[in-house]
């Protein structure tokens, strides 16, 4: 956990010291005024509906030892200062997001003994980074990043949580727009990085296939080796901006590149890969020292094999022991949400994969739901994909063609031109406009379509977080 001066905090990030004294020393540091507790630091940011600098004065009565602003400080703030022997700051240009990366990147410049693991991409990058733990925690004491925070202000966070005495860190970097990895990237300074695929994701932002690849290739200008690791590039060798990635950004900056996935290509490659009638991936792992070790993961769908191959190839680069980590990878469970298979009494299967979804993670969940055995009828229960920008009805309608040509029963359709995109392009492609159903609302599908759901049913729910179809999973299920 961070632990730091404020005049050293100052020096790093350029804030103003306001009131209190620059000797004055904190431990631990929030954007959550909840969260602080005796002798932390609280950042106040100004939000859409809340404006955090309005909990400055709470966060001092908390116990809090340094108080961050952005914004004019109030004589309420700077009183509770004074009464607590606080100190408080002013960030510089009332830049909250820019104070916690400089702040993050000077804790990160003071534990030079931390080999740090960064994991990006459009699909695959939260059961990577949790594979990463998984594999690296079975030999080394790992800490990775935890949720969803893999932002501007959540990897900063995420540094700043980190203890002292891990001695790998995997942290999960996501990006909406061009600029954002290597801002990232520069505050987390990884000794090897991995870019788990280009796809979809985001394209609304950034235009095009090429421009997301570019922007995920800024992770490349942050590396930098570590005790005696030379800086790496993990990439998927079968994705199809591999070589663009390594010839155009990791090779000129001396950046070493780990291929995985395709024998022949690759350090790190599946072989004889099948699933079981779970969805439940075996094949044989590859090594190029000649290694070969059976594998059987309790996660399902082939997606999760190119994932565990990412986690594996990183293993191999911190030159750790392969079998064990297999192992450890071996051992873990659906996470909720994400391919989670659920079942109550009564009810049928659901796979619930609410928590986020793209293109190429639809039609991945789709494989699950028709790799499955099923006694009843395949539904395949799915909503419109967020940030597509004007991209956004021709990939639609792609994710419905991929729809009628598996092996769906019932298709269940939420959202509104995107839900329709998905219809047209199913229905063009010769799936029965009769096996289609679409709702505005999860709540809508739930009330009309749960009550018509058998026991030996399969259900796959996905779509993006904003849909909310956990609802219709939770009316299904009812708790799991």
């Amino acid at each position: 956990m961070i632990r730091m001066a404020v005049a050293d905090v100052v020096e790093a990030t350029g804030a103003t010291l306001v009131a209190g004294d620059a000797s004055t020393t904190f431990e631990g540091m929030e954007i959550d005024s909840r969260l602080i507790g005796k002798g932390m630091a609280f950042v106040a940011f100004k939000g859409e509906r809340v404006d955090g600098n309005a909990f400055a004065a709470s966060a001092l009565e908390a116990g809090a030892a340094l108080v961050v602003l952005t914004d004019e400080p109030g004589d309420a703030v700077l009183a509770a200062a004074r009464k607590a022997g606080a100190a408080v700051l002013r960030a510089a240009q009332d830049d909250g997001e820019e104070f916690l990366l400089r702040a993050a990147a000077a804790w990160r410049r003071a534990n030079p003994q931390w080999v740090v693991v960064g994991v990006t991409g459009s699909v695959g990058k939260t059961t990577t980074k949790e594979m990463l733990a998984a594999a690296i925690g079975a030999t080394k004491h790992a800490y990775a990043t935890r949720g969803n925070f893999n932002s501007l202000l959540g990897v900063p966070l995420t540094l700043m949580r980190a203890p002292q005495d891990a001695e790998v860190l995997v942290v999960e970097m996501g990006m909406n727009h061009a600029g954002e990895l290597e801002r990232i990237a520069a505050c987390v300074q990884p000794a090897v990085a991995v870019i788990t695929n280009v796809g979809t994701s985001h394209i609304g932002n950034l235009g095009s296939r090429e421009a997301i690849a570019r922007a995920k290739a800024e992770v490349v200008g942050g590396l930098q080796g570590a005790n005696g690791l030379r800086p790496t590039l993990v990439l998927s060798a079968g994705d199809d901006y591999c070589e663009f990635i390594a010839n155009e950004f990791a090779q000129p900056a001396g950046v070493d590149v780990m291929r995985v996935g395709l024998a022949g290509e690759s350090c790190v490659w599946a072989e004889d890969v099948t699933l079981d009638e779970q969805g439940m991936p075996s094949f044989v792992l590859a090594c190029q020292d000649g290694k070969r070790l059976d594998a059987r993961l309790a996660l399902p769908g082939w997606a999760m094999v190119l994932d565990a191959l990412s986690a594996l190839g990183v293993v191999c680069a911190l030159g750790l022991d392969v079998r064990v980590a297999l192992d450890a990878v071996e051992a873990m469970r659906p996470t909720s949400m994400r391919l989670e298979v659920c079942k109550g009494e009564g009810t049928p299967r659901v796979i619930n994969d609410s928590y986020n979804a793209s293109p190429s993670s639809m039609a991945a969940a789709l494989d699950v739901l028709c790799s499955m055995s099923c006694e009843g009828r395949r539904v395949a229960v799915i909503g419109q994909i967020g940030e597509l920008g004007d991209e956004s009805q021709r990939l639609h309608e792609l994710v419905g063609a991929y729809v009628a040509a598996k092996d769906v029963d019932l298709l269940v359709l939420v959202g509104d031109e995107g839900a329709r995109a998905m219809r047209d392009g199913a229905c063009t492609m010769g799936y029965s406009q009769d096996r289609v159903e679409v709702f505005p609302t999860a709540l809508d599908a739930a009330r009309t379509i749960a009550p018509i759901l058998e026991e030996n049913d399969v259900v796959l729910v996905k779509a993006s977080r904003a849909v909310g179809l956990e609802l219709f999973a939770q009316e299904v299920l009812g708790s799991c």
